[in-house]
């Protein structure tokens, strides 16, 4: 999936196409879509003044890669309308639903599915065809936010939205306590030991919230073949987690505790508290994502590594690693869909890449030149090759709307000892089905 740098303008060659696309014309309380309007698809920015409005729960880069599309086109407005995250998924359907539609709209597959099936979203396929979106975004991106007309099904059917910024899961290391980073997955469980016997706390681990499971997604994406894994996720009809490389995964997180690597807090432990233990000299290792770079590097400096969950062998190093995206959707009651398209691809360009990575998260365009130092340099090496091949895997949380409820309790009763092995996939199995149908 390797790309060339992409350094063209915004305004294409004014490629254009028609096509039938499905609008909700229905009310808040209306779930089902009203009849067709025709959509006349333009990779042309009309020179008019047009007002957008944008939904979102992300600060980050939203805010600022507005002002960099509107700074080239001074006739777009753009209104940001930032809402808390929990707040947000509660909303965004009534919110997409109503006469006073954003025009785009942050998108989450997991969380925020049912505007799919409502009707509220576009399907991007003829702008992801006008722009050549296939080239300049990650194909793991792209299918993740690629689903069937039910939302049950990733990876298929229409594109609903595209990515404005990337995440990569990974594990930082205290380099006063571990001189080198571990090249293969025995090696780290040898470090891990070795912290233990000196005395040290080996791994800071978040087991309140998503700390426990993005872990076990590390262990997993390093335990077998990742396909089984992603069809299971993506809702493939007769998929699975019951896999010989999830009860690897498992097993490993079951040993682990067993052997004192995690601190006997684990599970009454947030994320936030777990990085800042980190970051505070309290434990070698922590598992999570890109997200919490900065704060790590402000307070270790260059005493803080990074490196991707590493596999068996040292002759076969990790090109896949759990990470998700700030997605975004326009609405199928928009008046400027084009225009929101623009903005769409403008997140893909050189520009927007130093944007995103600026604001902390990894650039969707890969191949962008960065100039990225210390902790955040070693992440984007080691991201880098992830994505050119096609190698983030999505969160466990998408495969069923209540999976984040199984996780989470999961993980923590494999800590513990008070969850097995079996039962636990058994359990996120039970959600998958009764989701998707056995």
């Amino acid at each position: 999936m390797t790309t060339p740098p992409r350094r063209h303008a915004l305004v294409a060659l004014g490629v254009t196409a028609t096509l039938a696309l499905t609008a909700c014309a229905g009310t808040s309380g209306t779930s089902a879509p009203a009849a067709s309007q025709k959509i006349d698809v333009t990779t042309t920015i009309p020179s008019d003044p047009v007002t957008l409005t944008l939904a979102y729960s992300n600060d980050p880069p939203t805010k600022t890669l507005i002002e960099g599309f509107t700074k080239k086109h001074p006739n777009v407005t753009i209104k940001p309308q930032m809402t808390p995250f929990g707040d947000y998924v509660k909303s965004i359907k009534l919110a997409m639903s109503s006469d006073a539609a954003p025009d785009i709209a942050q998108y989450n597959p997991g969380a925020m599915n049912s505007l799919v099936p409502a009707g509220l979203i576009l399907d991007l396929g003829p702008w992801s065809k006008a722009y050549g979106w296939s080239g300049k975004f990650p194909p793991s991106t792209l299918e993740i936010l690629s689903s069937d007309k039910s939302a049950k099904q990733f990876g298929t059917g229409g594109l609903y939205a595209v990515p404005g910024g990337l995440s990569v899961v990974g594990v930082y290391y205290n380099k006063k306590m571990v001189k080198e980073a571990p090249k293969t997955l025995p090696e780290f469980e040898a470090a891990l030991q070795k912290v233990k016997d000196s005395g040290g706390t080996p791994l800071s681990l978040g087991g309140l919230a998503v700390g426990g499971f993005h872990l076990w997604n590390a262990l997993l994406n390093v335990s077998g073949d990742v396909a089984d894994y992603r069809s299971w996720v993506y809702g493939k009809p007769g998929s699975t987690i019951e896999t010989e490389a999830a009860k690897k995964a498992t097993d490993t997180i079951v040993s682990w505790a067993k052997k004192g690597y995690f601190p006997a807090s684990a599970n009454a432990t947030a994320d936030a508290d777990a990085l800042a233990g980190f970051s505070k000299g309290k434990s070698a290792f922590l598992v999570t994502g890109n997200w919490g770079a900065t704060a790590l590097e402000t307070e270790l400096k260059d005493d803080v590594g990074f490196f991707l969950m590493p596999t068996a062998s040292a002759d076969q190093p990790a090109k896949v690693a759990s990470g998700a995206s700030v997605a975004y959707a326009i609405s199928a009651k928009t008046k400027h869909p084009n225009v929101a398209a623009a903005f769409l691809d403008y997140l893909s360009s050189p520009e927007a890449a130093k944007i995103e990575f600026d604001g902390g998260f990894m650039p969707v365009d890969t191949k962008a030149e960065l100039g990225a130092e210390g902790l955040r340099g070693e992440i984007a090496t080691a991201f880098s090759p992830v994505a050119q091949s096609n190698g983030i895997v999505p969160f466990p949380d998408y495969a069923s709307p209540g999976m984040i409820d199984k996780l989470t309790p999961g993980i923590q009763g494999l800590i513990s000892g008070k969850m097995t092995t079996d039962a636990f996939l058994k359990s996120l199995q039970e959600s998958w089905d009764g989701h998707h149908g056995s």
